[in-house]
């Protein structure tokens, strides 16, 4: 029932940063970043909540940074030092309750935007 539109992703070099946003159509206690390479099922990358907590893979710790602006429901993933293995389909997810960084505990997804890391 939420409805989530990403934007952001693109073609970069690894070493490079870009950043996603997302914008949700109602206020949600949890927004998640996940994402999805072939072959592959889709994984948590980056949680915030509302008030702020956030949480994050370990693969992506160092590197990725998320944050949200609760006035414009919108979530960000600041995504640097960027890797070819980071390459993935990227997908925000809402939750109503805290984040998890579990693709089952989600319902409310956006259509994705690709992110494709060269090296």
């Amino acid at each position: 029932q939420v409805q989530l539109v990403e934007s952001g992703g693109g073609s970069v070099q690894a070493g490079g940063s870009v950043q996603l946003s997302c914008a949700a159509s109602t206020s949600t206690y949890c927004l998640e970043w996940f994402r999805q390479a072939p072959g592959k099922e889709r994984e948590g990358v980056a949680g915030i909540e509302y008030f702020g907590k956030t949480y994050y893979a370990d693969s992506v710790k160092g590197r990725f940074t998320i944050s949200r602006d609760n006035a414009r429901n919108t979530v960000y993933l600041q995504m640097n030092s960027l890797r070819p293995e980071d390459t993935a389909m990227y997908y925000c997810g809402a939750r109503r309750g805290t984040c998890t960084l579990r693709y089952s505990d989600f319902r409310d997804w956006g259509q994705g935007t690709q992110v494709t890391v060269s090296s």
